[in-house]
Parts: structure tokens; C-alpha cells; sequence
């Protein structure tokens, strides 16, 4: 089976072709500068092609991925009949969606009833299913929440301490993100433990973290909230903070609503404390030349995702096995190190040999570890695509 996986943003378009049983994938690639002029960038068959191609519209660049896709050198399928479903990622499925689905009319309103909660993303995962139903009519065609996986919180984890009726009237809760991640290494984790009555904590930390609370499968809580803003500090994301802040700065530099959330965004989180980037990799660097705000940038990251650790322990009632994955996650020894230090008491113990690791699956606690800690490689389009031919082979 084939499906192609679709990651539309607003002027961009990520494609991966995939067999979901055995997890290869033949061709992946970026459609860029939609609507400025177009550029192609496609990976197969051991060689990357870059072509200049006119993309007035996400259609154009759906149909310039489908000619590569088919083309008799560079291709990989000979028809796009060989294609039996798309599988796209959509970021928020707000109070609708509970977990992936077949897309329909249906479908397609209650996404669009969730533009208000992703204003950036809906409307381009939107373009992106559009596109696709355009150029391929008969082919399924999936959503994939990025929320859907921690719906299963309960009330006392999603409910803001807020008036009622912004509940009830607007949908504001929390609704928390990375979900196809999380779902992906849950699933895996339980796998290796080889029981799904576990106690987990799943720490996705990059550029964008969330952590989750996970029980017998289940997300009990998650760090993001109604947008991918809060939690621990991040590459450019503040995290959690006093709200008032916002009206601090906002009076002081007369700021609007929308710069101040542009600089929590994309002007804070270790960029800001490190004052130098928002890479981990140049700030462990730094940290290492005797930079000290890049120490307290790195220190301030471990800081809240040990907290975070904590908190979820004492919500879960214990803590079987922790989860490090995605970027930094996966590849940073020494990040994994600092926020498991003064862990011991949750019966956490690293074994550093083990823990020398880099973006592969291991365990990298030591023996005598209460808690069975892992590195687990995400792979969130695998998880895409699995949800996809699930849905479409039980609709057949």
C-alpha cells in the first residue's frame, strides 16, 4: 500500500510517499514559495532534484508532486493509481475531532468551525486537502489531528480556572500538540515494556516541546495548551508565564496584542536567555566556551522539564517508564543527563555509558533504574500513515 502523507503550510507543502506496513519510504519532498513563483524540492531513488516550477496555488504544487512522483526517470510510482490514499496532517481539531477520520463535507466544515483555534494552520492544512480532492477526486483522502491524541484528558487537566462561558461559548481549554508524536511513541513504548498498563511520561523536546502524561495508553495531560505557546521554554517560545506580563509590556512599549504574542513566539524561550540562538546545538556550544547565559539557558530547559516530570509523576500516581524523543530529545546525551539529575527519588537512575546515545532506540537507564528510561526516534509521518490505511482498509 501507498499512501501519500501532506504537511501544507501556508506557502509551503511537505510530502512523504509511504508503505505503511513496512514504514519505507520511497519519495519525500518541499513545495516552497507557493504563490510567489514555486520551487521543488524532491528526494528519490538516492538523488535530490531541485526544480523552479510555477505554483500559483497549493493545486499547482500537488500536481507538480504527483509528476515527479510519475515522471519515467525520477519517479518511483508509474501512476498515481498506485497511490491508494493521502493522509494529511491537520493541526487543530479543537472540541470536534477525537481522533483521525475519513475526510468528507462534513469533515471539511468542522475544520473550518476550528479556524478561530489555528488561524495560521487550519486554513493551509484546508488548502493542502482542497488541493488534493482537486487533483485526485477519487482517492481517500484522512485527516490526522495534531490534537486528537490528548482529548482523552479529563476535565481537571483541560479546564482553565476561567469564567465558564469562555468554555462553553469559545472552546477555550487545553488542548495540547505534537499529538501524532506522543501517539507515536506511546505506541512504541508499550511495545518495548511489552504491557500497555504503564505509568509514562513522554518527553518531545526541540525546537517546539510538549511533554505528556500518558496512562495505559491514555494522555491524562499534556504541557501545550490552547496553542502551542505554553508548557516548558522552547527554541523561541516563552512557555509558561505570569499573564500578566503580557499587559506589562504591552502598556510599557506600547505593544499590541499581536506584537506581544510575536515576541513570546518567536523572540523568547533559550533564544532569549542565551542571547546568541535558538539552537540547542550553539548553546551547548556556548555553554561549553563559559558562556553564562547559555548555562542558564540550558539549565532554566532541564529546569522545567524536570518539573514538568514531576508534576505528571504525582498526577499519574508514579512514574513505569520515561520517554525522551524528537530532536533534542533523541540527540542531546547531555540534555537527557541534566534533567534526569535529582530524579533519583521518582526511582529514575541514568546509566551514563547507555546514555551515550544518539537518534537511535535504546534504554538508556541503568539496571537497577525503578524507571525504565528511553530514547525512542519519533516518526510522526509513519504514524500518519498508519492511522490512514487503517481507516481506509476498515472502509473498504
Amino acid at each position: 500500500m501507498n499512501v501519500l502523507i501532506i504537511n501544507a503550510g501556508s506557502s509551503s507543502l511537505k510530502y512523504q510517499l509511504m508503505n505503511p506496513d513496512t514504514g519505507v519510504v520511497s519519495a519525500k519532498g518541499l513545495c516552497e514559495r507557493i504563490y510567489i513563483d514555486g520551487r521543488l524540492t524532491h528526494n528519490a531513488n538516492g538523488k535530490k532534484i531541485v526544480k523552479d516550477i510555477p505554483m500559483p496555488t497549493h493545486s499547482e504544487a500537488i500536481q507538480a508532486v504527483l509528476s515527479i512522483l510519475v515522471d519515467p526517470v525520477e519517479g518511483v510510482i508509474k501512476s498515481t493509481d498506485e497511490i491508494d490514499a493521502v493522509g494529511h496532517r491537520v493541526l487543530h481539531g479543537g472540541m470536534e475531532f477525537f481522533d483521525s477520520c475519513i475526510i468528507n463535507d462534513e469533515v471539511i466544515a468542522a475544520i473550518e468551525k476550528c479556524i478561530p483555534l489555528g488561524p495560521l494552520h487550519n486554513p493551509a492544512n484546508l488548502m493542502g486537502i482542497r488541493a488534493c480532492q482537486a487533483v485526485m477526486p477519487s482517492t481517500p483522502q484522512v485527516a490526522v489531528f495534531d490534537t486528537a491524541f490528548h482529548m482523552t484528558m479529563p476535565p481537571v487537566a483541560y479546564r482553565y480556572a476561567i469564567p465558564t462561558e469562555y468554555y462553553k461559548n469559545d472552546s477555550i481549554r487545553r488542548y495540547g500538540f505534537h499529538g501524532t508524536s506522543h501517539k507515536y511513541v506511546t505506541k512504541r513504548a508499550i511495545e518495548l515494556m511489552g504491557r500497555k498498563d504503564i505509568k509514562l511520561v513522554n518527553c518531545h523536546l526541540g525546537n517546539g516541546s510538549s511533554l505528556s502524561a500518558v496512562k495505559d495508553g491514555k494522555c491524562q495531560d499534556t504541557s501545550m495548551g490552547l496553542t502551542p505557546l505554553a508548557g516548558v521554554p522552547m527554541g523561541t517560545r516563552s512557555g509558561d508565564l505570569d499573564a500578566a506580563v503580557v499587559q506589562f509590556v504591552m502598556n510599557k512599549y506600547g505593544m499590541s496584542a499581536d506584537e506581544c504574542l510575536n515576541m513570546l513566539n518567536k523572540k523568547s524561550g533559550v533564544l532569549a536567555l542565551s542571547g546568541i540562538s535558538s539552537d540547542f546545538r550553539d548553546i551547548e556550544e556556548g555553554a561549553e566556551a563559559g558562556n553564562a547565559d547559555c548555562t542558564l539557558a540550558l539549565d532554566k530547559f532541564a529546569y522545567e522539564v524536570r518539573k514538568y516530570i514531576g508534576s505528571y509523576a504525582a498526577a499519574l500516581g508514579g512514574l513505569d517508564c520515561l520517554v525522551f524523543t524528537a530532536g533534542v530529545g533523541e540527540n542531546s546525551a547531555s540534555m537527557r543527563a541534566r534533567i534526569c539529575q535529582n530524579l533519583e527519588y521518582l526511582g529514575v537512575k541514568l546509566d551514563p555509558e547507555k546514555n551515550n546515545v544518539r537518534g537511535k532506540e535504546a534504554i538508556i537507564s541503568a539496571d537497577d533504574s525503578k524507571v525504565t528510561v528511553w530514547v525512542i526516534p519519533t516518526n510522526e509521518e509513519l504514524m500518519i500513515a498508519q492511522d490512514t490505511a487503517e481507516l481506509v482498509n476498515a472502509a473498504k
